[in-house]
């Protein structure tokens, strides 16, 4: 992963699900994402479709918002 001071959205997100504690199962058990697809997009093999990218910011409790916005 990417550590600059600028990440991306997917870098992020990634970062969140290996912070979040969850196992890859309990991902998958929770969003109904695939295994599969989570593991790839997790190794930077593949990207991931908006609708379970909502479902993993569901999840994990994440938002997007533009910088500065606090």
């Amino acid at each position: 992963m990417k550590h600059s001071k600028s990440m991306m959205f997917s870098d992020q997100l990634r970062k969140a699900i290996d912070e979040s504690g969850m196992t890859r199962y309990a991902i998958s058990k929770a969003t109904g994402i695939d295994q599969a697809v989570l593991s790839k997009f997790m190794a930077g093999e593949r990207g991931m479709l908006l609708p379970s990218v909502d479902k993993l910011c569901s999840l994990l409790d994440l938002e997007l918002r533009k910088k500065g916005d606090r």
